[in-house]
């Protein structure tokens, strides 16, 4: 009989700059699977410091990635118990933010890249987030996410789908489809992309604005 037990848990996110009255926006970014979130922060470290102030939450679940044990890499969910870890994933979602505290004066850019994109869609979609910017980047997007889900975002509210265009993890037939369905989901949305592979071209974001 599997049963469930319900217990506080602690885990760590990394930022980058600082939060002052100088800052014009603010980066909620979610890495994709095999990340550290100290290290995919650093893909932001471009952006002229005084004006940004970027969060990057932590993928709850580690791993080794290869047999020397070293390497260490994170994954946000899996096929497993989906459910209850996407409610546990949010939830540390909603504390990091009650935590930051962020001026409403800001401009909030939600990004999410490859497995991120899951997480940033879904917590838009279920605490009703009223970013200036939702990004997506390399990443799919949720199947069970529906129009209805975000029939609350503002007009004003800039949706960018970012898809390198030698990307090894995308078909042309399966991209082309899952536009048009993502498109009557989001019907502001912009599809971009870049020369590259599955990767953040950090130039592309910088163009978003």
């Amino acid at each position: 009989m599997q049963k469930e037990v319900v217990y506080q848990s602690t885990n760590t996110f990394d930022t980058l700059n600082e939060l002052t009255d100088q800052t014009k926006t603010v980066w909620l970014v979610f890495h994709g699977i095999g990340y550290l979130s100290r290290y995919f922060i650093r893909l932001f470290q471009s952006l002229d410091a005084k004006d940004n102030y970027i969060i990057a939450p932590q993928a709850p679940s580690k791993y080794y990635k290869n047999n020397d044990y070293k390497r260490v890499g994170s994954s946000w969910l899996t096929k497993e118990n989906t459910g209850t870890e996407t409610k546990n994933v949010l939830n540390y979602v909603d504390a990091i933010m009650e935590l930051e505290k962020l001026p409403a004066s800001v401009n909030f850019v939600v990004l999410g890249y490859s497995q991120g994109v899951s997480i940033a869609s879904r917590w838009i979609a279920s605490r009703k987030i009223q970013p200036n910017a939702f990004v997506m980047i390399s990443g799919g997007f949720p199947k069970e996410l529906k129009k209805d889900d975000f029939t609350f975002l503002n007009q004003t509210t800039k949706v960018t789908h970012i898809l390198g265009e030698n990307d090894p993890y995308f078909e042309i037939k399966k991209v082309e489809a899952e536009k048009i369905r993502v498109k009557e989901i989001l019907p502001l949305i912009e599809f971009r992309s870049h020369p590259g592979g599955h990767e953040l071209d950090i130039r592309t974001v910088k163009n978003i604005f």
